[in-house]
């Protein structure tokens, strides 16, 4: 094998953005992440001062996310977003580019309102992961949003929210990886459902996954490596 646990682990957001999760399910979700080590926990904004408060003092960090999940709220209401998630405890925000702009072909908004979130995001010191809702975009659009995000300096660009129409594709994260610079991690979210497809993706450069299945998965990394 040419990974460890730890590897495999530490690339998982392990996602509670399913609106129907309650308050227990919620906080069961942060013990199992606390439990398997992963990289974050993706948390319904509501829920993320208390998600900080229970990941406190571990390696998980608490994320969010902002604009989701159409991307379409104001610039301003984004900015304000991020700065409430960033004073309840958040390390790593994804934010929905606006859909809307980048199939209107208004660079100048897509850009400035990515800007806006980056620039507040890492004044704090915290990361900031683009979503570009890859299912309703063409080739030509997502690379146009790689060349900007490598321009602002997003930490990462990731395919999708997981509630489009589709989630990561092969294809997709290919192209993600060859248009972004090299400082700029790809994130593959919606469709990575168990850990062969999760070390497919690995391959390919993908640092990050997002994840419901994440005990299934991290149980069979571990019965792998035995």
């Amino acid at each position: 094998m040419d990974y460890t646990y730890d590897d495999i682990a530490k690339m998982i957001d392990h996602s509670l953005l399913n609106p129907t999760l309650t308050t227990t399910a919620l906080e069961e979700g942060c013990q199992l992440a606390l439990q398997y080590n992963v990289a974050s926990v993706c948390i319904m904004p509501y829920a993320l001062k208390r998600c900080s408060e229970i990941l406190a003092g571990s390696t998980v960090r608490p994320s969010t996310t902002i604009g989701f999940p159409h991307g379409g709220h104001t610039t301003a209401l984004k900015v304000a977003e991020a700065e409430q998630s960033l004073a309840d405890g958040g390390q790593e925000l994804d934010m929905v580019v606006n859909i809307s702009k980048v199939l209107s072909g208004d660079w100048d908004y897509v850009q400035s309102d990515i800007g806006a979130v980056i620039e507040v995001v890492h004044a704090a010191g915290q990361k900031v992961k683009v979503i570009f809702e890859n299912c309703y975009l063409n080739d030509e659009q997502k690379i146009r949003l790689c060349d900007i995000c490598g321009q602002l300096g997003a930490d990462w660009v990731k395919t999708s929210t997981g509630y489009g129409t589709g989630g990561a594709t092969i294809d997709d994260l290919k192209l993600m990886r060859a248009h972004s610079p090299a400082e700029v991690q790809v994130k593959a979210a919606g469709g990575v459902r168990d850990l062969d497809k999760l070390l497919e993706v690995r391959a390919l450069g993908v640092t990050r996954v997002g994840a419901t299945r994440t005990a299934e998965m991290l149980d069979e990394c571990k019965r792998r490596l035995g």
